[in-house]
């Protein structure tokens, strides 16, 4: 059994880590809330840009985008959302898992595959497994911008319009409450009917159209008005959808990743105070076995005079 004094030690040490535990879980929570709200802010915008795009591609357009083109898949492309910092319970390690898992059936088609990855976690973890990482962005901060992801997403872009990628998903862990957090593997491109049925099978839409509304939209030739110039709108507002998606995909990660981390605390200090118990009942059970055996040897003492 240990002395006393190394029981005192290690219950010392452990209510250190507790209070920073306890610190952390308070600091995740606070910055939990504000990435709720910078969530929920921009949900409606990325459900709307969902909703347009979708109908376009829908539409009998003389303009068709590359964006809305499907081809063959030869070989395809991830965005990678992760953390830039880990403490987060297995957050970062179920979205890896995710990822893998769909890579693995695009191997077994024998296709190729290009990863762009958003996050210290996700850049250390395609590190280790060999994945070809062809553009990165890490150090987000809490407030992430559009400006800052749009140059490593563009890397992945520019290979889709010239025919270097056929497909191209975001990989993201998606906030359902505070307790869970689901990872979504979601197509964006190219954009129409087969990625309808792809991020349905993934529950991975923000909003869908009705099988009524799809089906009209299917028996009529159909299309918008456009001013100035179809090709003009339809490129911007295309670029808006690829950054409200990614951009989306971030803040809901972020979210997903304070949640985490404090609940992570939260379970670390509550362990942490176990074991404190656990010692002292040691403790105190080593120090009254040394008066014991004090009290013995006075005892013993006393009757050999």
């Amino acid at each position: 059994m240990a002395s006393g004094k190394e029981i005192r030690s290690q219950i010392s040490s452990i209510k250190n880590t507790q209070k920073i535990t306890r610190a952390m879980e308070m600091v995740a929570a606070s910055k939990m809330r504000k990435a709720q709200d910078r969530m929920s802010a921009s949900r409606p915008y990325a459900q709307k840009m969902i909703e347009v795009v979708r109908h376009l591609a829908l539409a009998h357009t003389e303009y068709r985008h590359t964006y809305l083109i499907d081809r063959e898949a030869k070989r395809v492309g991830y965005i990678v959302i992760s953390s830039d910092k880990g403490l987060c319970g297995g957050l970062n390690t179920n979205v890896f898992k995710e990822t893998v898992a769909s890579m693995k059936a695009w191997h077994e088609q024998e296709v190729e595959i290009d990863v762009c990855v958003i996050g210290t976690k996700a850049s250390g973890f395609f590190k280790r497994i060999g994945g070809n990482v062809v553009s990165h962005a890490e150090h987000l901060g809490d407030e992430p911008s559009v400006e800052s992801l749009i140059g490593s997403v563009k890397v992945m872009l520019d290979a889709y319009h010239e025919g270097r990628i056929d497909r191209l998903f975001v990989v993201f862990n998606k906030f359902v409450n505070t307790m869970t957090q689901q990872p979504i593997v979601a197509q964006m491109l190219p954009i129409g009917a087969s990625q309808t049925e792809a991020n349905q099978s993934r529950e991975a839409r923000y909003h869908e159209v009705s099988e009524e509304d799809s089906g009209a939209h299917m028996t009529h030739h159909w299309d918008y008005l456009y001013e100035p110039d179809a090709e003009e709108v339809i490129d911007a507002l295309l670029m808006r959808y690829i950054e409200s998606l990614v951009y989306q995909g971030v803040v809901e990660n972020m979210a997903c990743e304070m949640a985490a981390r404090m609940v992570a605390m939260k379970s670390a200090t509550d362990n942490a105070g176990d074991m404190i118990d656990d010692l002292q009942l040691v403790y105190n059970k080593s120090r009254q076995a040394a008066i014991t055996q004090e009290l013995s040897e006075i005892v013993a003492g006393a009757a050999a005079v």
